[in-house]
């Protein structure tokens, strides 16, 4: 008698345990069913959704079509669209429509729009037109130009080429230039020639320079090799080192090596020095 009671007691707190665990996982079964559901998961199982879940997926599935209407995508239902949204759609279509034959970007579909539109939307588009001429874009139609227009696509094409040859960009047709544009283009090359070989970017022809011009250059060059040589600068050629520049170095290197041998600082090399130099650091080793 004892032991079926304790049996009877045991049973039932066992079923106090576990029927509130059996519960849980059927509430979280159906949770993740109705969220299934509401993302459009295949796994969705519509027949285990209670009234109110049906409802809300309605509802979730009704916005979700609303969306994709709006954005164009193939899954629209416009039949499950309310008036009002149906009509607000019709005007999104209708703008973007429109902007996309202003801009002329995207596709653009000219039978929607509305007479005034297309007189806009022509009037938008001839004066792209001229703007990709005068920019000498290939997207330009030179026979949509009116006169005028194409005069001025003309003035700008050949003020573009001018820039081009001063500058000495390409493309540059030196053919097209008149000659007081040929003139000044050349000045412009001699120029731009010059400078180079001075600072030492770019291409350089010394054979273009005047004497002065030349000159000059060769100064600049023997300046810049000279103070490379005075700081240790690999790019110094000694051998372009003027006799004067090259005694001032030497006395300079010559200091430093005394110096060096006398302070027992830097790098010192004693066959360098004279029997003078010599004697003064044996007698003054602290110097």
């Amino acid at each position: 008698m004892k032991f079926n009671i304790l049996k009877s007691v045991w049973m039932l707190a066992v079923c106090i345990l576990v029927l509130p665990l059996l519960g849980f996982a059927q509430a979280n079964e159906q949770d993740q069913n109705l969220a299934a559901c509401k993302y459009g998961f295949a796994s969705c199982d519509r027949s285990r959704l209670s009234g109110p879940e049906r409802a809300q997926l309605d509802v979730v599935e009704h916005d979700r079509n609303v969306v994709e209407c709006r954005r164009g995508e193939t899954n629209c239902d416009r039949s499950r669209l309310t008036p009002e949204e149906a009509a607000a759609l019709s005007l999104a279509q209708h703008q973007h429509n429109y902007t996309a034959c202003m801009d002329g970007i995207e596709a653009c579909d000219y039978a929607k729009l509305s007479p005034q539109e297309a007189k806009t939307v022509a009037v938008s588009a001839h004066q792209r037109n001229v703007a990709d001429c005068e920019s000498g874009a290939q997207s330009c139609d030179s026979s949509k130009l009116t006169p005028l227009e194409s005069r001025k696509a003309i003035a700008a094409e050949h003020q573009r080429n001018l820039s081009g040859c001063t500058e000495g960009w390409d493309p540059c047709d030196r053919s097209r230039l008149t000659k007081a544009e040929a003139i000044s283009v050349t000045a412009a090359e001699h120029q731009r020639n010059s400078a180079h070989c001075m600072d030492g970017w770019g291409e350089c022809d010394s054979s273009m320079l005047t004497k002065t011009e030349a000159d000059a250059v060769n100064r600049n060059e023997q300046r810049h090799n000279y103070d490379a040589c005075k700081s240790g600068d690999p790019a110094c050629d000694y051998s372009k080192l003027t006799k004067g520049q090259a005694k001032e170095l030497a006395a300079a290197e010559h200091q430093r090596n005394y110096k060096a041998c006398a302070s027992g600082y830097g790098y010192c090399d004693r066959s360098l020095l004279t029997a003078e130099e010599q004697k003064t650091i044996l007698a003054h080793p602290s110097l």
